[in-house]
């Protein structure tokens, strides 16, 4: 059985149909403070607890013979970790510390952790592979730093085996329509150009004109949340044939500013998109771009679907499919 953790959540949810695609067996654990119980896949069974309490772990874990743990359930706003960091650090590291104790009382020795681009800070070389040097600048990249640090140590002192996969810039929605990214609020690029689009908010912020690339805007590297859970399958595989403890990143390759976001949405969606210049956010480094090598390599892992146009259109008709998103 497959323990899906944030299988309500917005990568979570399609993991989990893709799982069951699979005939894996799944279990997704959610609190729902920030993922959707329409999101749960049928065929999925849900237990509704928190990370933060080990008695709700303990439900998740008792009765049930787990191999493997997909942990998808971090809060993920840059913003929002330089605002109240104390959030982060107990949600993303304390209840990151209770799984694994869980996991440990019950024998679970796998682990895929959703990692991201956030722990390696501002580049010191562009594309970014792994053996750059991780020095977060806000604290939602330092608890995914330090969470897998954490992974490291259990490995060598309890032979629990890990996978972290550095996420990019996870975007896009279902192919089949079915799901997609709905936050409140919504603080993604993409959801609020395609917002804009359709008329459902005013201008974009830009957070800032003046950055060091070539439009002045942040440049971002996109990967499409079907190629996310491609590389999760993968992973998967992988941990069932080996004792590992390694990391992944996982991007298209190429970067896109948030101008060009805006007019490749204005191509996709036959419609204008209004932009202001806002000021910049603490903690945004100014280009974040992928090398991906060694999860092709060695993963097997091919994006398929990540593609600026591609991810811009599944957003898109998923976004005019369900304008109330899972409400």
């Amino acid at each position: 059985m497959i323990a899906v953790i944030g299988g309500a959540g917005y990568i979570g949810s399609l993991m989990v149909k893709r799982l069951l695609a699979k005939s894996e067996s799944v279990v997704v654990f959610d609190n729902l403070s920030r993922g959707h119980r329409e999101a749960v896949r049928p065929g999925a069974e849900l237990v509704e607890g928190d990370l933060r309490r080990p008695q709700d772990l303990e439900r998740l874990f008792a009765g049930r013979a787990i191999e493997c743990v997909m942990h998808f359930a971090a809060l993920a706003s840059v913003g929002e970790s330089v605002r109240v960091p104390e959030l982060y650090y107990d949600n993303n590291l304390v209840g990151c510390f209770h799984l694994l104790e869980a996991m440990r009382a019950h024998g679970a020795r796998r682990l895929i952790f959703s990692s991201t681009a956030a722990t390696y800070g501002e580049p010191e070389t562009v594309p970014i592979d792994e053996q750059h040097s991780q020095i977060p600048t806000n604290p939602y990249g330092e608890t995914k730093r330090a969470v897998e640090q954490m992974l490291r140590w259990y490995h060598g002192a309890h032979g629990l085996s890990s996978i972290s996969l550095r996420y990019f810039n996870a975007a896009g929605a279902d192919p089949e329509g079915e799901l997609g990214e709905h936050h409140e609020p919504e603080e993604h690029l993409i959801p609020n150009v395609l917002f804009a689009a359709a008329g459902r908010r005013g201008p974009v912020h830009v957070f800032g004109d003046d950055w060091p690339t070539p439009d002045g805007t942040c440049v971002r590297d996109y990967v499409h949340i079907d190629d996310l859970c491609s590389a999760h399958y993968l992973a998967l595989e992988r941990l069932r044939g080996r004792d590992a403890c390694e990391a992944f990143n996982l991007g298209f390759g190429d970067g896109f500013s948030v101008l060009e976001v805006i007019r490749a949405a204005e191509a996709v969606t036959g419609q204008p998109i209004p932009w202001q210049p806002a000021a910049r956010r603490p903690g945004d480094p100014a280009r974040l771009v992928a090398s991906a090598e060694k999860a092709r390599r060695e993963l097997g892992w091919t994006p398929r679907s990540s593609a600026l146009s591609t991810i811009l259109t599944h957003a898109w008709a998923w976004h005019r499919s369900h304008p109330a998103g899972y409400g």
